[in-house]
């Protein structure tokens, strides 16, 4: 049995308020923000992960030859092809490429995907965003990287239901990787003129992150869209997969209920896989634009509300686009 990609994500504690994460085991959000772990683990190499032998240039698909079943008691990791490009530190967001495979049996666990060409997974270098054994095979690797890494099912997949997988807590499982890119943390396009009747966007000088100030007024009964910055990249397609960053706040308190940069890295999701009006503010710009939405109820989360989110208000988001894959 293959699983996709998606299926090495972790807990719901990723998951983005707007919307439930599809790969993860629940859509329940959480309003309080996480930050990602920083310190790197940078495992070594044994006996077992040295055993797995990968030929192959980086970025094509790699010849991956082990005896099985392959024994793993521990968690390893060898580096095959060393990289000169930004490290994958602790928090950050990093595309890859992968090949994961049941070192009991031998047989490929997951479709390898970001190989000769296709596109690469973006995944965050964080254990509560991705399943432990991810996250250790990239951290701290340059980009260009390409790695080994052998570990019990039970280390490498963390609390994950081992069984979803066709794995057991006394198989092995290797993972072969490529690190293939450090994307943008901040969008990078034209700034524009501030659009009449939104609220005011300042953003910190070194993060990128924005202060949101809203007008003394009553909020729109319509979801409003403004650019402020315009990028020059994709348009983004409903059906793509999206890397943010974001901040939303109320109308009513002009408080912050949930934000990237307080988690310490993008979120990566389908762009139409969000509350109706944050997809409305997605679909149609270009990668690199920065966009401002209001959203009312009928867009949002309806009467129900959500958390601390009333049935009545209105939430302003700034969402900053910064990679799109179809």
């Amino acid at each position: 049995m293959r699983t996709s990609l998606k299926a090495l994500t972790a807990s719901a504690t990723a998951a983005l308020l707007v919307a439930g994460l599809a790969a993860c085991s629940s859509a329940e959000p959480s309003t309080t923000a996480t930050p990602a772990a920083n310190a790197c683990q940078n495992v070594k190499s044994g006996a077992t992960s040295k055993a797995v032998s990968v030929t192959g240039a980086y970025r094509s698909s790699p010849k991956v030859s082990f005896k099985a079943p392959l024994k793993a008691t521990d968690v390893e990791r060898t580096v095959v092809i060393t990289g000169h490009g930004a490290k994958a530190v602790g928090g950050s967001s990093v595309d890859i490429a992968l090949a994961a495979y049941n070192g009991t049996t031998g047989k490929e666990l997951t479709a390898a995907q970001g190989f000769d060409g296709s596109a690469a997974a973006t995944v965050q270098v964080d254990d509560k965003a991705y399943v432990p054994g991810l996250v250790r095979a990239v951290e701290c690797l340059p980009v260009g990287s390409r790695v080994v890494l052998t570990a019990p099912a039970k280390a490498a997949f963390g609390n994950q239901d081992l069984s979803k997988l066709s794995l057991t807590d006394k198989d092995s499982v290797v993972f072969v990787a490529d690190v293939v890119d450090m994307p943008p943390t901040r969008a990078n396009g034209k700034s524009v003129a501030p659009t009449e009747g939104f609220p005011t966007v300042k953003l910190n000088a070194k993060t990128g992150e924005p202060s949101i100030t809203i007008p003394k007024a009553d909020p729109p009964t319509e979801t409003k869209i403004a650019v402020l910055k315009q990028g020059d990249g994709a348009t983004v397609q409903a059906t793509d997969t999206v890397t943010i960053q974001y901040k939303g706040v109320l109308w009513r308190t002009g408080g912050t209920f949930d934000a990237t940069w307080s988690r310490g890295a993008p979120y990566t999701n389908t762009a139409s896989g969000f509350v109706p009006g944050f997809t409305k503010a997605l679909v149609g710009q270009k990668v690199g634009s920065q966009v401002i939405v209001v959203i009312p109820p009928a867009d949002g989360y309806g009467s129900a509300g959500n958390g601390e989110i009333k049935g009545t208000d209105t939430m302003v988001f700034v969402l900053d686009i910064l990679k799109a894959t179809s």
